[in-house]
This record gives C-alpha cells, structure tokens and sequence, in this order.
C-alpha cells in the first residue's frame, strides 16, 4: 500500500501563493506518477498537474504559468507552487500517486483564496 500525507493548505488573500506538500510511504514503486487534483464545491474532481519519476510534467490548461509542480524523488515527496491565486482556486486538492497497478488518493487539504 502507499499512503499519502498533504500539507500546505490554507486561507489566503486573492494574488498570494502557497505551497503545497505530499509525502509518500509505504511501497513505493521506482516509476511512478504523483501528481495533484482538485475538487471545488458542487464541481467533479479535475487535474491540476502531474509529474512523473523522471521529470514529465502536465497541467491543467487554464492553470499553466500560474502552478508549478515539482518532486524530491529521494524523498517521495511532490509539491505544488501556486502563485497569484484566484477565488476561483477554492477547493480540496488532493495528492495522488499512480502505477500501472496501483491508483493512491491522499484525504486532501483545503484551499481557500478569499477576495
């Protein structure tokens, strides 16, 4: 199994950053993708961005320029940089990891950006 653990979420003021943070343990594949998810109220679950073990990167259209995805591959640990964030970036956003056989959701953090 892999277990997930996110940090990093908050309440901010519309255009500040955060940073979020998804440490993995347990069986830990060599190639893998981890990547982050998020779900606003009322709303399906939709990408935000993912990265893999060697460095491939894909996000989200409408959030390019704006989030940056980054992994500590010694430490099974992916991040995400979110500058100059909108209200409209409200939502629980959660870590995943993923392999051919095997698809791990963190419990997610919360983000809310305040107008």
């Amino acid at each position: 199994q892999v277990q997930l653990v996110e940090s990093g979420g908050g309440l901010v003021q519309a255009g500040q950053s955060l940073r979020l943070s998804c440490a993995a343990s347990g069986s830990i594949s060599s190639i893998n993708t981890m990547g982050w998810y998020r779900q606003a109220p009322g709303k399906q679950r939709e990408l935000v961005a993912t990265i893999t073990t060697v460095g491939n990167e894909r996000y989200a259209d409408s959030l390019k320029g704006r989030f940056t995805i980054s992994r500590d591959s010694a430490k099974n640990t992916v991040y995400l940089q979110m500058n100059t964030l909108k209200p409209e970036d409200t939502a629980v956003y959660y870590c995943n990891y993923r392999t051919n056989w095997r698809d791990s959701w963190g419990q997610g953090t919360q983000v809310t950006v305040s107008s």
